[in-house]
């Protein structure tokens, strides 16, 4: 335990030193987030906080290294680079979402050519293709959550502690220290980020906490259970697979909520909006903070979750999912009621008060 305290201060103190300076240098080269109707900052904030993010991750890595660490996950952080170098360039220059889309899914071919992949479709094509989907859709998932302070940071926070946890838990010693050095990396920048945010991670932390934090959960494995009567061994892998599905549960959510709520009302998925789940909070009474707090909470009652999962038999599990199942369902229906008023003049919801929006 005393390496694991290490790998986390490490991390934490890294990101700590190294974000005042990448704030520095996106001041100097003009990589801000300037205002307008969308956001709710008054004046241009840094970007390239994911700099330091990824800076505090890997140099981590490096300090802590084993040669079988760097042959299991080599691929995942070359890949998630792939993606931060992506999100830097659009945080730099901008980029149209069908390149970034075409980028995430190199950063995520490299990593399948690479040898991580999942296998339980027993086809080489539809394993390849199952792992890019969920690579490319959890990456864009956390990047549509970075739209209050303090909210991707805090999630992709809460996912990588709880991936740590479900890998102590089955004995993976490679997992568990990778998960960790994500999950102090986040705590360092939420030092500067959470609200009033001092500099924003831009998509080059979003999209590479993304990536990470999807590839990492493809690397989770549980243990096999036995029946304490017969000693027949149990079929976990029935509902084993839905624990990265809990861990990953709010940017999922997220999401959908916002794609279905977009092609609902006519508007293009990749427009930004004020019509996320934490935006959604701030019209129903929370306050900004309150809303990032209330996520922070969902965050944890789903790991929890995911580990009662994989810790209680297949009946069981199958009933705690499809009561997570039913309770997103009606958050779902409840969230998609709140009345919006769209940034875009063009589509105006008639009824509903100012929220606060996201940055992007």
């Amino acid at each position: 335990m005393i390496q694991y305290a290490a790998i986390l201060l490490t991390a934490v103190a890294i990101v700590l030193f190294v974000t005042p300076l990448v704030r520095s240098a996106a001041t100097r080269f003009g990589v801000t987030d300037s205002p307008n109707a969308r956001k709710v900052h008054a004046n241009p904030v840094p970007l390239l906080g994911g700099m330091a993010i990824w800076a505090g991750f890997v140099l981590t890595l490096l300090l802590f290294d084993t040669a079988p660490f760097v042959q299991q996950f080599g691929s995942i952080i070359v890949g998630a680079t792939v993606a931060s170098l992506v999100g830097l360039w659009d945080d730099r220059w901008g980029m149209k979402p069908a390149f970034k889309l075409f980028g995430q899914i190199v950063a995520a071919g490299l990593m399948v050519a690479f040898g991580t992949s999942v296998h339980f479709l027993h086809n080489d094509v539809l394993n390849t293709a199952a792992t890019i989907l969920w690579v490319v859709g959890i990456t864009n998932a956390l990047n549509l959550m970075d739209n209050m302070d303090g909210l991707a940071g805090g999630v992709a926070t809460w996912a990588a502690f709880f991936i740590f946890l479900l890998a102590m838990m089955s004995g993976q010693r490679l997992v568990a220290p990778f998960a960790l050095a994500l999950a102090g990396a986040c705590i360092g920048f939420l030092y500067y980020n959470f609200k009033p945010g001092h500099i924003f991670m831009g998509d080059t932390g979003s999209l590479f906490l993304g990536f990470l934090l999807s590839a990492v959960a493809l690397k989770l494995r549980f243990p096999v259970l036995y029946d304490p009567i017969t000693g027949v061994p149990i079929d976990h892998q029935a509902v084993t697979w839905v624990i990265p599905l809990l861990v990953l549960g709010l940017p999922i959510f997220d999401t959908t909520l916002v794609s279905i709520s977009r092609l609902r009302r006519g508007l293009p998925i990749t427009r930004g909006g004020r019509d996320h789940t934490s935006h959604r909070l701030v019209a129903l009474g929370a306050t900004r903070r309150e809303a990032v707090l209330i996520l922070y909470l969902v965050c944890c009652l789903l790991g929890v979750a995911a580990i009662t999962v994989m810790n209680i038999g297949v009946t069981e599990a199958q009933v705690l999912a499809g009561l997570v199942g039913v309770l997103a369902t009606v958050a779902f229906w409840r969230l998609e009621q709140v009345p919006l008023i769209d940034t875009n003049p063009k589509v105006v919801e008639p009824q509903g008060r100012p929220q606060f929006g996201p940055r992007r």
